[in-house]
């Protein structure tokens, strides 16, 4: 494994870290905030945030040797923007009607939509031993969305944290083509084209509003748990590509539901611990194929 391939997996990682505390902290503004408004500060957080740091680097004379985008990429930019806008909701949606530790263990579904749109839309390979994760985290993910095994019913909050997770597993492919452009731009067009979408769909539901600490907390976090992870996680996606970036990126979950845990005192069920077992042989899996 050579140096550049390391320090994308080191990014992958670094972009999980970030993105994990995003779950449990999204959790307690979710209190205030409506989820379309969540949705909304996250994203603009990062755009604000990454636009500061772009402005930075220009004021200290930083060379930007990065390629910018180009009419060709529009489809994919437009695309990865409208994913944005939805993920983010139906999270938070998910969000306000399970725990933080189930939702952050289920974002892990998004290993599974990532690499089958990678594999049937975008033609990247994929490997026995990354199937085999794929059936773990599959299996993993349908426990934790059962709410009542005797009837078989699914939660409606686990349902839409999965239907968050397909969302992000397309917008990771589309944003998997634009990987080679400049990570920045991405980010600012990411946060503000999907925080802005987000804010008009809080203003047509009548669901704007919020104090200025939740707002500004929310506007912080999305800096933090989405401008930053996106930075890093769009670096790693080229030298690894979709399918692989997210199976690094798969530790975030397990951080996440650390977290929860400690800063909800949730009890974890049985079907929980199993799920988690599941999951971590799943992960493991993905992480270590060698492909």
């Amino acid at each position: 494994m050579n140096k550049k391939n390391n320090i994308s997996i080191l990014m992958a990682i670094l972009a999980a870290a970030l993105y994990a505390i995003s779950s449990p902290f999204s959790k307690i503004l979710l209190k205030e905030l409506s989820p379309t408004m969540m949705a909304a500060l996250l994203y603009l957080g990062a755009g604000i945030g990454m636009s500061i740091i772009g402005f930075i680097q220009k004021k200290l004379g930083k060379e930007n040797k990065e390629l910018s985008l180009t009419k060709k990429e529009l489809p994919y930019v437009v695309g990865m923007i409208t994913l944005d806008i939805a993920a983010p909701i139906f999270l938070m949606i998910g969000l306000s009607s399970t725990t933080a530790a189930n939702a952050s263990l289920l974002n892990n579904f998004e290993i599974v939509a990532t690499s089958l749109i990678a594999l049937f839309i975008f033609k990247e390979k994929i490997s026995k031993r990354l199937w085999l994760a794929i059936c773990f985290v599959t299996v993993s993910s349908t426990i934790l969305s059962v709410d009542d095994i005797s009837s078989f019913s699914f939660s409606a909050g686990s349902l839409f944290v999965i239907l968050a997770c397909f969302s992000w597993g397309l917008e990771n492919n589309c944003t998997r083509m634009l990987s080679d452009k400049n990570p920045l731009e991405i980010t600012v067009i990411k946060g503000f084209g999907s925080g802005l979408g987000s804010l008009m769909i809080a203003l047509f539901l009548k669901e704007f509003g919020g104090s200025m600490l939740y707002i500004s907390g929310a506007l912080f976090l999305g800096f933090i748990a989405y401008g930053l992870s996106i930075f890093f996680y769009v670096y790693a996606q080229r030298e690894l590509g979709a399918a692989k970036t997210s199976t690094y990126y798969a530790v975030a979950p397990f951080i996440g539901v650390a977290i929860s845990l400690v800063l909800f005192k949730e009890i974890p069920s049985i079907s929980f611990i199993a799920a988690l077992i599941i999951m971590i042989a799943g992960t493991y899996l993905a992480s270590t194929d060698a492909q």
